[in-house]
């Protein structure tokens, strides 16, 4: 029997609030037909739970709820309405603050892509392309051809005109 007591006693609780199901209130309910000590331990629930309800019972009895909510309805109405443009920056600087911890690193990774991107194009050598250049300057007296590399190294090249000497053949 002192098993079925601690089986019982357990479900005692959940019996007064009506919250067993069939077969467990069934076998509460045999049981206190039989256990004069579960019997009292269900009438001492009861006793405690009505200790406990009475006192919030009778405060919810005497509160004025309509009192308050029209105190409350009156406090609502008193506020003027935000302007539009107000309302609407509150509602943006909201979207934005939620979001600024995805937008920082967002932000970071597209640096970073940028500047390998950007990088090795700004660390290149600048300087115009310089390329070989053919100047040919003509006198009186002689001919002058000027020759300048891609690196910069001049080569002068004198012309000279032997028109009255014959250039043998090869």
């Amino acid at each position: 029997m002192k098993d079925r007591c601690s089986v019982v006693s357990a479900l005692l609780e959940r019996y007064h609030d009506q919250e067993v199901t069939e077969e467990e209130r069934r076998l509460i309910e045999d049981h206190l037909s039989q256990c004069p000590s579960c019997r009292d331990l269900l009438s001492t629930t009861a006793q405690i739970g009505t200790l406990i309800k009475l006192p919030i019972q009778e405060a919810s009895e005497r509160a004025d709820f309509d009192r308050t909510w029209t105190k409350i309805r009156r406090e609502i109405e008193k506020r003027e309405p935000l302007p539009w443009w107000e309302s609407l920056g509150d509602r943006l600087k909201a979207s934005l603050f939620s979001w600024k911890r995805a937008w920082i690193p967002a932000m970071a990774a597209a640096l970073i892509v940028v500047g390998l991107i950007v990088g090795p194009v700004l660390l290149e050598d600048q300087s115009p392309l310089k390329m070989s250049s053919v100047e040919y300057v003509e006198s009186a007296d002689y001919n002058v051809m000027i020759y300048e590399g891609e690196k910069g190294n001049v080569t002068i090249i004198w012309l000279f005109d032997r028109s009255d000497e014959e250039v043998p053949a090869s």
